[in-house]
């Protein structure tokens, strides 16, 4: 530690050094949240609400401050929601019996009961494909192999930086993954062009990278982890089992339709400085001939790919086994004496087990919530707010949707989102008297919506990925990203209104 100087009064800056922030003001969103725990905690129960309830929506303020903050790293956020949760529902009344505490223990197996979700399973199994794909490079070979064939054109580029990111999503269920794969073969173009990293294609060309994994994010189950927070809350809370078949059915047309509207949207916001710059194709070429021959972990992880691709898209169809169950044998092959594709300690330091540890208690949050009936007393107000309570489902759809896309402003993580929220959506959907309204597809379609990621740089982690390359500017995400929210609302509901309510979910 430097020595100490003289003294200095607070606010100025010692010789050559910047005052560092206090502890105040890096860690404001920290009491904020602690005060509105306190807040929630304090006030007299609602009548309809049981204590613990009232701690758990307590709970739920402290979460969504600290999440929409980033005061703390999600994995520490996720540790101190489960003490919170261990201390204030052990010391609660029990729900069922008044007389009785629920005690720590209780407390703390509700804290942890997310982790014994087959969803859990499949998001683990998934980040370890991702570290396969990523030790083995067929990532980059799958993406330089459809590149080299997109032509010279800087407008063809960006469709097949497009077609690369549908692709991606079917074999890389991790958007981060995929976009941190995507970046530097992006950036290698950006040079191969000779052109600036600060000029229109530049930021074009990672603008779409990027926006095209939030919108598979909503064509395929397997590709965020957010998908699997809202399957497990159906499975756990309606008792229905989503299939990725039916997942994609119902939303492959509307990442389908919003990937032609990111082409027309970006092309004219943000149009190319060049048309076509010869050689481009060759260079991309001259990358893949830098990987070499396909090498003998590539060939298998690709077999492990396909083949379990094919598991996932005729669930139900062909055979009884499900997404969480075929993914998780295909990483236990993976690590398979004879097949080889990675040891535990090379996959070990490649994972983000503080994805895994979120994604556990975020389960565990909303689970409790419904438990102890604070997220039902909390549907009821939405309801009554809202004027739902008779409302057409379309018209649910519409304001449910709204109020997502709103929130989301401040989330820099789509599976917080969905661990607070579909919680709530699926409470409000069982409490509003619409006749045959379809919950479990209502769910899915609102949990379309959690994907939209589309506005703001901190909205998801892979916008940060690609804002980290500095080839645009916030402004410039921005404004596209507007645009596309707005195209998104409207497809929503378009479809609501169409194709979806034929599928019966509206």
């Amino acid at each position: 530690m430097a020595t100490a100087g003289p003294s200095i009064s607070i606010g100025t800056r010692s010789a050559g050094r910047p005052a560092q922030p206090s502890w105040l003001r890096s860690n404001w969103g920290l009491l904020v949240a602690i005060a509105a725990l306190v807040f929630v905690i304090l006030l007299p129960t609602p009548e309809g609400l049981s204590v613990a309830g009232q701690r758990m929506l307590g709970v739920l303020a402290f979460a969504v401050i600290v999440w929409m903050t980033e005061t703390l790293d999600y994995a520490v956020s996720a540790v101190v929601i489960a003490a919170l949760m261990a201390f204030l529902l052990g010391t609660a009344p029990s729900p069922t019996n008044p007389a009785v505490l629920m005690g720590t223990s209780a407390g703390l197996g509700l804290a942890f009961s997310g982790f014994a979700n087959t969803a859990l399973a499949l998001v683990a199994s998934a980040l370890f494909l991702a570290a396969a794909m990523t030790a083995t490079g067929l990532d980059k070979r799958i993406a330089l192999v459809i590149l080299s064939r997109v032509g010279t054109e800087t407008r063809h580029v960006v469709i097949g930086s497009i077609l690369v990111g549908f692709v991606m999503a079917f074999l890389v269920p991790s958007t981060t993954a995929r976009v941190a794969c995507l970046v530097p073969i992006m950036l290698g173009i950006i040079s191969a062009f000779g052109v600036s990293k600060k000029g229109a294609f530049a930021g074009m060309l990672m603008i779409t990278t990027t926006q095209t994994a939030s919108i598979w994010n909503v064509g395929i189950k397997t590709a965020a982890a957010q998908n699997m927070v809202a399957v497990g809350f159906i499975e756990k809370t309606l008792n229905y089992t989503i299939t990725w078949l039916e997942w994609f059915v119902a939303a492959a047309p509307f990442a389908i339709i919003m990937s032609i509207a990111l082409y027309l949207v970006m092309t004219r916001m943000m149009p190319p400085e060049i048309k076509e710059v010869p050689g481009g194709r060759e260079a991309i070429r001259k990358s893949l001939a830098e990987l070499g021959a396909m090498k003998g972990s590539e060939k298998k992880l690709l077999a492990i790919s396909l083949t379990l691709l094919a598991f996932w898209a005729t669930e139900g169809v062909l055979h009884r086994f499900d997404t969480s169950s075929t993914t998780i044998a295909a990483v236990a092959l993976m690590f398979m004496p004879g097949i080889g594709i990675m040891t535990w300690k090379e996959a070990q330091p490649k994972i983000p087990w503080g994805t895994v540890v979120l994604f556990g208690i975020g389960i565990s949050l909303g689970t409790a919530l419904l438990q102890t009936g604070g997220a039902v007393w909390l549907a009821n107000l939405v309801v009554t707010q809202f004027g739902l309570q008779n409302a057409s489902a379309l018209f649910i759809l519409g304001v449910m949707s709204l109020f997502l896309v709103v929130i989301h402003l401040g989330f820099a993580s789509a599976t917080a989102l969905a661990s607070a929220m579909i919680p709530i959506v699926i409470a409000v959907l069982q409490h509003v008297a619409t006749p045959g309204i379809n919950m479990v597809g209502m769910t899915m379609l609102l949990q379309f919506v959690v994907s939209f990621g589309f506005i703001l740089v901190v909205n998801a982690p892979q916008n940060m990925v690609a804002y980290g390359t500095e080839t645009f500017e916030a402004k410039d995400f921005i404004r596209t990203g507007l645009v596309l929210t707005v195209i998104a609302f409207a497809l929503v509901m378009l479809l609501g209104g169409t194709y979806w309510r034929w599928l019966g979910y509206v």
